[in-house]
């Protein structure tokens, strides 16, 4: 399950998705999740779904490397889905106490847990095929005019930086700490609910120790190389557009045209 999580992971790969400026990605992924929570009918999710499979055909990542992601969160569309079910009200197909299973609900559910599969596996393919420093070069750049209302945009990026950084490290962490916990006769799947969460504090109490003491050296580390800040700092490799981003930012604006145009003739 650990080795299971893709988010802040790189898949290295010669796409056009990778080529991609990640201004441009960035704007793409904000306009894709404007999409998937557009719609609640079956024209606006395929429209979706085509548009989805696009890019992950052009992003030349295994599929089954993204679906990866989900398992990190089936308990998460499992509780969703369920609350779902049974809290929407609507016209009543079975009940049993207080419990009532309504269509309204059962289609509620199905568009929800959509939507999750949808958003991480949107997500998971920004971060799959943009490098952390990427990202937040492209960040910094789009966000860059609120330096004028005196955002602190730089240090906003560089925590993003730090964490997109941390996640696979904490990951390979926890993983060599479970097995250590394991080899001494720990065991993290039986018993309940709360015999479970017991069972996770020999494993949570050297993880936080291990992730105190990397930010620690990590702190030291930019303090010894004198780091004050974002100003008058000069990138190795600066963002420059090509025409590549020129043709993406018109197929982002056109399906962000269409979208519209399509809640307005079939507005559910």
């Amino acid at each position: 399950m650990i080795r299971d999580i893709t988010i802040g992971q790189y898949y290295p790969a010669k796409s056009p998705i990778h080529a991609l400026d990640p201004r441009v990605k960035l704007f793409g992924t904000f306009v894709f999740l404007i999409s998937v929570f557009a719609y609640k009918g079956i024209v606006g999710f395929a429209v979706v779904t085509l548009f989805l499979a696009l890019l992950i055909g052009l992003s030349k990542v295994p599929f089954r490397f993204m679906v990866k992601g989900l398992k990190a969160i089936m308990i998460l569309m499992l509780i969703t889905g369920v609350f779902n079910l049974f809290l929407t009200p609507g016209e009543v197909i079975w009940q049993i106490w207080k419990l009532k299973l309504t269509k309204e609900g059962i289609a509620a559910a199905i568009r929800m847990t959509i939507r999750l599969t949808y958003l991480i596996l949107g997500t998971s393919l920004m971060t799959l095929t943009t490098t952390p420093n990427q990202l937040t070069d492209g960040l910094e750049k789009a966000l860059k005019p609120l330096n004028k209302i005196h955002v602190p945009v730089h240090e906003i990026a560089m925590m993003m930086s730090i964490a997109l950084r941390f996640i696979p490290i904490l990951i390979e962490e926890t993983d060599k700490i479970m097995k250590a916990q394991m080899a001494r006769g720990a065991n993290f799947d039986e018993g309940n609910v709360i015999q479970k969460a017991k069972a996770l504090i020999p494993l949570l109490v050297p993880l936080f120790v291990s992730a105190f003491r990397r930010a620690n050296d990590l702190a030291l580390a930019m303090e010894a190389r004198c780091y004050q800040g974002g100003d008058g700092r000069t990138k190795m490799k600066p963002l420059v557009y090509t025409s590549l981003d020129a043709r993406a930012y018109v197929v982002l604006v056109a399906y962000l045209v269409f979208l519209i145009a399509l809640r307005v003739v079939l507005p559910f």
